[in-house]
């Protein structure tokens, strides 16, 4: 999906080219940094490799687990996070309201870049965006976080066995999470629902992975970490996929 995605977008590979597409200059208003990017100054390297960050986010989900989370002041750095941001991690969650992020792994305001769509898949927004964290944020790594008892896996397995009829937009997001399901229904497993969970995560891991122009590339030159991962909702635990 990715690489359909990825060849839709009028976005040249070279940053120059990235920070003088017009939808990307168009964002500036909103935000902080962008129209300021127009200079490599500006987008210098991260002081986070895709290592150290995927560490923090395993320590983090660890005091999250321990319900030892970090007591912090969040009106504290606000003026600064007005003028920019500077992310370590991007993360590609599920719109679930059980599943946050920030809280699963212990951060605070500005430091991770989340995009989140029921059934946590990659489509051309969210791939955009996702560019967007890596190029000109500098975010070195992205985790696909799925979840347990997922709502939007479950409804697709409804649908591929049984050929149950979604009203609205959902056969969309079906359409999008049905690759997943197929993978795992050839596994025969116990689970179904688990499996198809693990296989969304790992399908859309590659497809980031293989995503022309940008993300292929800095994953390529080891500029990029991406990675997948499972949240359970009973523990709170994320683990690695």
């Amino acid at each position: 999906m990715c690489d359909q995605c990825a060849d839709g977008l009028s976005v040249s590979g070279s940053r120059r080219g990235f920070l003088r597409a017009g939808g990307l200059l168009a964002l500036g208003a909103c935000l902080p940094g962008v129209a300021g990017l127009s200079s490599p100054a500006h987008a210098q390297s991260p002081a986070v490799n895709g290592d150290e960050a995927l560490k923090r986010l395993v320590e983090g989900n660890a005091r999250y687990v321990a319900g030892q989370l970090s007591e912090r002041d969040f009106s504290a750095g606000r003026a600064a996070r007005a003028a920019s941001q500077s992310p370590f991690a991007s993360i590609v969650s599920c719109a679930d309201s059980r599943v946050a992020p920030e809280l699963a792994f212990d951060q605070g305001p500005g430091q991770l870049f989340v995009t989140r769509v029921a059934g946590n898949f990659v489509n051309k927004d969210t791939l955009a965006s996702l560019e967007f964290g890596a190029q000109v944020l500098g975010s070195q790594l992205i985790l696909v976080l799925g979840h347990t008892s997922c709502g939007a896996i479950s409804a697709t397995i409804d649908v591929v066995k049984n050929k149950t009829r979604l009203p609205g937009h959902l056969p969309a997001l079906v359409e999008a999470i049905r690759p997943a399901v197929l993978t795992a229904q050839k596994e025969k497993p116990q689970d179904m629902l688990e499996a198809a969970t693990i296989a969304n995560v790992r399908l859309n891991v590659e497809r980031l992975k293989k995503a022309t122009p940008i993300l292929s590339k800095r994953f390529a030159e080891k500029k990029l970490v991406v990675v997948g991962g499972v949240y359970d909702l009973a523990t709170g635990k994320v683990n690695l996929v």
